[in-house]
């Protein structure tokens, strides 16, 4: 739980990584991920987050296109289900250690930073 007296608590650190120019990974792709990991199914990660079907599967589709081998393997047919690949699952590993290191670098930075905060409203 956040410490409500510390101003910095307040911040969050939020990472996208681009490729070529363009946007390949952040937290939102990273989150539907884990729930397809999580749940095993495309349709099921998309309620968890609360999009349609068809943005989930777009996204997912995009971020496959963007690596050498796709990161999430899906059945064919209705019903399918979905699983990550042994790359998908390093990429979301990989994803998650490189926030956590950018986080602790934060730290004085967030704390300069809070301390000019205006007082939450």
């Amino acid at each position: 739980m956040a410490n409500l007296d510390d101003p910095a608590a307040a911040l969050r650190l939020t990472l996208r990584l681009d490729a070529h120019g363009r946007a390949l990974l952040g937290h939102g792709k990273i989150r539907l991920l884990e729930h397809v990991r999580d749940t095993g199914s495309i349709s099921a990660a998309a309620r968890a987050m609360g999009m349609s079907y068809r943005r989930a599967w777009l996204l997912v589709e995009a971020t496959n296109a963007a690596f050498a081998t796709p990161l999430v393997l899906a059945k064919a047919g209705g019903g399918g289900g979905a699983t990550l690949s042994e790359a998908g699952r390093a990429v979301v590993a990989a994803y998650r250690a490189l926030e956590k290191q950018a986080d602790a670098c934060a730290r004085d930075a967030f704390a300069t930073i809070g301390a000019l905060l205006s007082p939450s409203k």
